[in-house]
Order: structure tokens, then C-alpha cells, then sequence
């Protein structure tokens, strides 16, 4: 079986902070699944990470000596990059006019990029460079999901009760899913309804929508394409073109769009996140590696969210704003455009958060999912703290 190994991009992965402080970059959810999971579904191997040295310690990279595959973990899988791949010779590189794709043979030499020969693709594959590609590619990954997903295979009937606008062959309803009194319009794209996943009465659904393994829906919530709700996670009020990783609650009323939320983060009731600017400028995003706010050519851009960060109830988020890991937002006004990981919000302004504090509501929120932080969590969270410094 081939050895394939899923390296981080150094430019993209520092593109992508925060959401890359706590995980490769293929383990970046885009349409329904995982970059890794596109991967996995097209080109059979056995799949492990590089990445940066921290991550190591819960995404190990399983190595040959002499014959590995190397993929870059922000590029998405398609017939034709897979074609090329498949004729890739030890030796051989693949490379577009961004940059390495693909490589074979020994970690020395993918190190040093000692090549033996070199194919160039005129098409770039889609790719996740920037923290905005996320929402803004989320239509066209989520489309081309379920179409692989779906191929082939049944639905679960969808109840009466509920209102389907458009072709029932663009609602996908997995075995254990619950759909009640809901209306699902389908004419803009698919819905899809993952396992055990809950669609709760009242809501209204426009599609390209995906509800992964046990998302939920509540009572009336408004949720519009291209919208992503990783496993578990749970939302309530209005959202538009989201994109939640896995394991985070939006569970109330309140408006959420053009967003990227990480693992683990909860938003309180009636928070709302401002997605466009009262003068319809272009807006700006905290890039971390540049330590400043830079151009998106975007009119549209809400929240980003790092993984374990919460907001108190009725928090106002201006537009385009970044928290960072373990950011726990509460208290009156808006808080910064860019709050930097282990920070706190008060009246009197922002604190550190020590570990501790963090690790004992980690572990509290982790435990209502039956989840544990492990060992290697710790780990993790430990060197994000000891760099945070570098990228305020």
C-alpha cells in the first residue's frame, strides 16, 4: 500500500493561523469533509501528516525509507491531479505556478527539494491559502461532497412533515438523521443530513448546506449556503455561509456569517457578528505572519474563531474580527478587531489567561461531548502558549 503523507505548506499553514495552531492543515474541514478525508476517498494509501514540530505529538508522520508520497495539505484532491499522481515516478515532483504539490520518494530529499525530474500542471488545483478561502470555496467543495457521497447510494425517506423545495435527488438524509417540520430548499444546491444528525421544527434550509455525524439544528433557525456544521456542533438563530470545524454551539438567536469556527467554541445568545461595513469597503483580516491587518478584495468577511474560544451572551463582533486559541470573550462593547490566544475580556480590559484556568474549562466543555483532553492535547496547547507572544 502506498505511504502517503500530508505535509503542511509553511507560507499557507502561517496564512491559515489560528485554525493551524491546533491541527494540519489537511485536517481543515471544506465542504462536507476533511481535506485528508477528499484525499483518502480518491487515492487509496496509507495517510499521516507532517507537520510542524508541535502537532507531532498527535499527527505522528508514518515514513519509508526510500518510497513515500508527498502531498501538499492545502491542495483538494480532482481526477486529473489524481491521474498525475498515479504515473509519478520515485523522483518525480509535481508542481504548479504556486508551488510544490506533489513529490515521491525519500524525506531527505523532499527536504532538500532534490528532485529528479519535474512536472508542471498548467491548472491549479483548489486550494486553502488563506483563512477566507474557507467560507468563499465552501459552494463549490460542498458541492462536489456530496456528489461523491451520495453517488450511488439511497436516501433516507425525509418525513412528511416536512416542505422540499426543489429536486429530491438534492437532499442526501443519512441513516439515524431526524428532520421534522422543516422547510429544505434544494434549487441553490444540496442538502446534505449526516448520521444522527438533527434538523429540529421550524427551521428553514437553503441549500448548499451540510449537517455532519450528529449536528443539530434548533427550533427556527434560518441557515443559508454554503453552510458547514461539523460533527456535533449545534446552532440556533441566522447563519450564512459558515463554516464550523466540529464540536461548537452558535445555539441561540443571533446573526453569524461569512465565518470560520474552530473546535470546541461556543457563541452566547443573541451575539451578533457584523459581516460587512457600513461603507461597503473592502475589508481587512489580521494575517498573522505579516503581524497586521491586510487586504481580503472582499466585501464580505465575519468572524474567525480559533478552537476553545467562547463569547458571552449578547457579544457584538465588528466586521472581519480574529480571535485566537483559548480567547474567552464577555462584558460590554466590541471587543478588538484581533484578540491574540489566551487572551480574556473585561471591563478593565484584556488579561492572560494562564493554563490552568484554560485546561479546567477545556476539559469541562470536552466532557459534555464524552471527550477527553488527552496527554497530547496538553502538549499542544502548551507550546501554543509558550509561542503566543510571537504573533500578537
Amino acid at each position: 500500500m502506498r505511504n502517503i503523507i500530508l505535509f503542511d505548506d509553511k507560507v499557507a499553514r502561517e496564512n491559515l493561523l489560528p485554525m493551524t495552531f491546533t491541527r494540519p492543515v489537511a485536517d481543515m474541514r471544506f465542504g462536507i469533509t476533511t481535506i485528508r478525508e477528499k484525499w483518502e476517498a480518491m487515492l487509496l494509501g496509507r495517510y499521516s501528516y507532517l507537520a510542524t514540530d508541535y502537532l507531532s505529538v498527535k499527527y505522528p508522520a508514518t515514513i519509508n525509507k526510500e518510497d513515500n508520497i508527498f502531498i501538499a495539505g492545502n491542495i483538494c484532491p480532482n481526477g486529473e491531479l489524481i491521474e498525475v499522481i498515479n504515473a509519478m515516478e520515485v523522483g518525480c515532483a509535481i508542481v504548479s505556478a504556486k508551488g510544490l504539490i506533489a513529490y515521491r520518494g525519500t524525506l531527505k530529499n523532499f527536504l532538500a527539494q532534490e528532485f529528479k525530474t519535474t512536472t508542471m500542471i498548467a491548472e491549479t488545483p483548489c486550494a486553502i491559502n488563506m483563512l477566507y478561502d474557507i467560507f468563499v470555496g465552501n459552494h463549490d467543495a460542498l458541492i462536489e461532497d456530496f456528489n461523491r457521497i451520495t453517488s450511488g447510494r439511497e436516501s433516507q425517506p425525509l418525513s412528511e412533515s416536512n416542505t422540499l423545495i426543489g429536486d429530491p435527488a438534492m437532499l442526501f438524509v443519512e441513516e439515524g438523521a431526524v428532520v421534522e417540520g422543516a422547510i429544505l430548499n434544494v434549487k441553490k444546491g444540496p442538502i446534505y443530513i449526516g448520521k444522527n444528525a438533527e434538523v429540529m421544527e421550524g427551521c428553514c434550509l437553503r441549500g448548499p448546506i451540510a449537517f455532519c455525524d450528529h449536528a443539530v439544528a434548533n427550533m427556527g433557525a434560518k441557515i443559508y449556503g454554503a453552510t458547514t456544521l461539523g460533527p456535533y456542533c449545534k446552532v440556533g438563530g441566522e447563519v450564512n455561509n459558515v463554516v464550523m470545524i466540529g464540536y461548537s454551539n452558535k445555539a441561540h438567536d443571533g446573526f453569524l456569517g461569512n465565518a470560520v469556527i474552530g473546535e470546541w467554541c461556543n457563541i452566547g445568545g443573541g451575539s451578533v457578528a457584523s459581516n460587512l461595513k457600513n461603507d461597503y469597503t473592502e475589508i481587512k483580516l489580521w494575517n498573522y505572519p505579516a503581524h497586521r491587518f491586510l487586504r481580503t478584495g472582499l466585501q464580505f468577511c465575519g468572524l474567525i474563531m480559533g478552537d476553545h474560544s467562547k463569547a458571552g451572551v449578547n457579544t457584538m463582533f465588528n466586521t472581519a474580527t480574529v480571535l485566537g486559541v483559548g480567547v474567552n470573550i464577555h462584558g460590554s462593547g466590541f471587543p478588538r478587531n484581533f484578540v491574540a490566544s489566551f487572551s480574556e475580556s473585561s471591563a478593565a480590559g484584556y488579561t492572560d489567561v494562564p493554563l490552568a484556568k484554560f485546561f479546567d474549562i477545556a476539559r469541562r466543555a470536552m466532557a459534555r461531548r464524552d471527550v477527553q483532553l488527552t496527554d497530547a492535547d496538553i502538549a499542544i496547547f502548551q507550546s501554543i502558549h509558550s509561542i503566543a507572544d510571537n504573533y500578537k
